[in-house]
């Protein structure tokens, strides 16, 4: 399917719920119409939150943050090489433009970390 070039906060609009959907059992940090962070209720050894994911809205793109991948990489073991191309750093991916195919994989991928915290006792 052909990448449609499109305004960031279109990008941002379109990612947000792939985090929203598990935000019954996460803490919302922030909601607003350039960001949107979850982390979760496990209070961690330094008497924070242990942080979810993100989504914030840049000048021309959207920064999307993972934690579980980064504290789970085998996650990342069958991430398709145009997946890769997006990924700045451990845990995050910035996109420009709405890509179904990279959406509907990324999107599997929050999945796949929200079951990984779960199977760790950090989400119910």
């Amino acid at each position: 399917m052909p990448k449609e070039k499109t305004d960031p906060k279109i990008v941002f609009e379109a990612l947000k719920p792939m985090l929203a959907k598990h935000a019954g059992n996460l803490a919302v940090v922030t909601d607003s119409e350039d960001n949107y962070y979850l982390d979760t209720n496990h209070i961690q050894k330094n008497k924070k939150p242990l942080y979810f994911g993100s989504a914030k809205l840049r000048a021309k793109y959207v920064s999307f943050y993972l934690m579980p991948v980064y504290l789970q990489p085998e996650l990342l073991a069958d991430m398709s090489e145009g997946l890769k191309k997006r990924m700045q750093g451990k845990s995050c991916f910035n996109f420009k433009e709405i890509d179904q195919e990279l959406f509907a994989e990324l999107e599997g991928l929050v999945d796949a970390g929200y079951q990984s915290y779960a199977e760790q006792g950090f989400v119910p």
